[in-house]
């Protein structure tokens, strides 16, 4: 199966720069599995589309500030201030943070940083380009983190983000993200509300979206391509919610394709969800047999990812881009800011 397959032609105009007011105004694209039909609705109507009984899965992670830039040590003449741009995307111990850095190649092992109020070395190296950065500072890193830093935004947004809070969703809860789980920034509280009143459970699960979400796929085959690991989180409470569902069959729909890859990682192949906790690597591609999504509520996703690949997975390839099809022809806002489609 070859990456090209997962191709597909989108005007850049119709790359999303700024999120629409309120959250729940956006587009909504309804794709039916069983007959294909397609209809054209906007995301608070998404409650009509939920029955009483739904599971609804949601990754309640939360973006930190992960953007941040530095001045390599020691000073010259020649020193450029902030020419170092360093990402964060996984804390590996208390002081050491795996990272994108930018450039990369002038950054050696031992290679020292300044941040402004705190100070980093680097101390190994990863995969492509990864360094492993050790930070020195006084106080609480996450102080440090929201003074300093900056919302990891895509590069494809090159619109400035004048609200911070529209970066993350309303039920964003525990810090370690470096991009949001964006099929969640739709809801509002209000709308949560409408949903869970209508007898709709919610299930809470965790990713930290990192690397192995969004970065590319450059092999020409996509059976080469190798997922980072990122962590995630089920526990006792909610894997009882979505098992309870199941066992009575009612729909486990989740939101965004991070929820998606929680619940099949945790998921065993009797079909239920075990309480568990760690890395996952797990890659969704056309073959894959979902052990428990019946339902899916996801943005438009960049050609040639591995999330159009996982929606591939779950509607079928062809399915798949004759709904982005659709979409192009109707104008809907792609990616992080965009628009959304449900599949149910």
């Amino acid at each position: 199966m070859k990456t090209s397959d997962f191709y597909y032609d989108l005007p850049q105009e119709l790359i999303a720069q700024t999120p629409i007011e309120p959250r729940d105004a956006s587009r909504l694209l309804v794709y039916h599995k069983d007959s294909t039909n397609i209809e054209h609705k906007h995301f608070y109507d998404v409650i009509d589309y939920l029955q009483k009984g739904d599971v609804l899965v949601i990754n309640n992670t939360k973006v930190i500030p992960a953007r941040i830039f530095a001045t390599r040590l020691p000073r010259t003449e020649k020193t450029i201030e902030n020419n170092t741009e360093v990402l964060l995307l996984k804390r590996k111990e208390y002081d050491v943070w795996e990272c994108i850095t930018r450039p990369a190649k002038k950054l050696k092992i031992g290679a020292m940083l300044d941040f402004g109020k705190m100070q980093g070395q680097v101390v190994g190296f990863g995969e492509e380009g990864i360094r492993y950065i050790k930070f020195i500072f006084d106080g609480v890193f996450e102080n440090i983190l929201d003074e300093i830093g900056n919302m990891p935004l895509p590069p494809y947004i090159t619109h400035k983000l004048e609200d911070k809070s529209r970066y993350q969703t309303v039920y964003s809860k525990i810090d370690g993200s470096a991009a949001a789980p964006t099929a969640g920034l739709h809801f509002t509280p209000q709308l949560l509300q409408k949903i869970e009143e209508k007898g709709v459970q919610i299930a809470k699960v965790l990713l930290h979206v990192g690397l192995g979400t969004f970065r590319p796929v450059k092999e020409d085959d996509i059976l080469n391509h190798k997922m980072h690991s990122e962590y995630f989180e089920v526990d006792e409470l909610n894997a009882k919610i979505i098992n309870d569902a199941l066992a009575e069959g009612r729909r486990v729909i989740c939101v965004g394709t991070t929820s998606v890859r929680v619940v099949e990682s945790a998921a065993s192949e009797e079909g239920y969800v075990r309480p568990s906790k760690g890395e996952t690597q797990i890659f969704i591609y056309p073959g894959y047999k979902f052990k428990v999504v019946k339902g899916l509520i996801t943005n438009f996703h960049l050609p040639e990812s591995t999330l159009i690949m996982l929606v591939s997975a779950f509607i079928g390839r062809e399915n798949t881009f004759a709904a982005y099809n659709t979409a192009v022809k109707e104008k809907y806002r792609f990616f992080s800011f965009g628009d959304a489609m449900l599949v149910i």
